[in-house]
């Protein structure tokens, strides 16, 4: 066989399938690969470079393949589905990753550690954790309207609409022990989200980066832990906007012809993240509208021009570019410079 350079490998559960090419660009390398066959087959070829698209087993992959001495790099599916050509099987999917990942300007994912796999499990459940409670809350607040009781806002409502149901008379004893069931759910949840915080509050007090990050306003403690999580390798953006980019938070581009026709924001990468980030951002707002804080003149103007949602989307991003910054330099937040690019923007 000719010496092999490059080769892409698209992963399943069991079954694996690669396509390499040699130096003159010429396929060297067509095979199928079970599961158990992937690592001792890669032991036997000279190092070279491989390529794997990004998911969920890939990190581990990555990781096999370079204690063997192969360069490996993940790439994101959207960017490889460019070089798919008609059709799709496993066969194919492996050929575009091999071209994909020979594009000079293709970007990679960061090969993520075992430790780093697991601070994001723990993100991950906690996520999780607060999907289940915010359905069941909308369930409790449901079924409560269909008997006539009905709560403000907010999660601190639930539990005296739970009180309300049991000491009302018109609700009959069988809603009563579903009602119940609920409440006991629901306070378990409350338990187990409380226990998986005081984790991750441990692991950001641990971080140094993350402890700099949530020093920025709009930006607690479990946003900063989420954002170095999720981006251990931030150098490997090319700069704050990149960084934003991947988060969703900068507009769609439909420019064309000279004219510059920007669109809603594109919602791209971590949607948990972007979340976070933007809840932050509201909170804030809502601080300058009610006359509280030292916010920049920038902020100011933002907020007055702007409808509130829509400048908490902007200021998201800023603090999205300001995090990146943060974590790449190893500086901390220092106030008086950002108040004093508010005012030369102001200017």
């Amino acid at each position: 066989m000719d010496q092999v350079i490059r080769v892409g490998m698209d992963t399943s559960k069991s079954v694996f399938q690669l396509h390499g090419v040699n130096a003159a660009g010429q396929v060297v390398l067509r095979r199928q690969l079970r599961r158990r066959e992937v690592l001792a087959f890669f032991a036997r070829l000279g190092p070279t470079k491989i390529g794997i698209e990004a998911c969920g087993g890939a990190h581990y992959w990555a990781r096999e393949l370079r204690a063997l001495g192969h360069e490996v790099v993940l790439l994101p599916p959207q960017y490889v589905k460019p070089y798919v050509k008609r059709g799709k099987n496993d066969r194919i999917d492996a050929e575009a990753i091999c071209e994909a990942m020979s594009r000079p300007t293709m970007r990679f994912v960061a090969v993520k550690t075992e430790a780093e796999q697991a601070a994001l499990m723990l993100a991950g459940l906690r996520a999780q954790t607060v999907r289940r409670r915010t359905q069941l809350s909308n369930t409790i607040r449901g079924y409560g309207a269909e008997f006539g009781l009905v709560a403000a806002k907010g999660l601190s409502k639930i539990e005296p609409l739970l009180a309300r149901v049991a000491t009302e008379e018109r609700v009959p004893d069988l809603a009563k022990e579903v009602f119940g069931d609920f409440g006991r759910e629901y306070a378990a949840l409350e338990q187990r989200i409380a226990r998986l915080e005081a984790r991750l509050m441990a692991w950001h007090r641990q971080n140094e980066p993350s402890r700099r990050v949530a020093e920025i306003p709009g930006i607690g403690p479990i946003t900063a832990v989420m954002l170095v999580m999720k981006a251990p390798d931030p150098a490997a953006f090319g700069c704050a906007r990149n960084f934003a980019a991947w988060l969703g938070l900068t507009p769609k581009d439909h420019s064309t012809a000279g004219k510059t026709r920007l669109g809603v924001i594109t919602r791209a990468g971590d949607e948990d993240l972007r979340s976070l980030l933007v809840t932050g951002a509201m909170s804030v707002i809502q601080q300058v509208q009610r006359g509280r804080g030292s916010p920049s003149p920038w902020l100011l103007g933002l907020v007055r021009r702007k409808e509130p949602k829509l400048a908490a989307v902007a200021l998201a991003n800023k603090m999205a570019r300001i995090a990146w910054k943060l974590m790449v330099s190893g500086q901390s937040y220092d106030p008086r410079r950002a108040n004093a690019k508010g005012l030369a923007k102001a200017a």
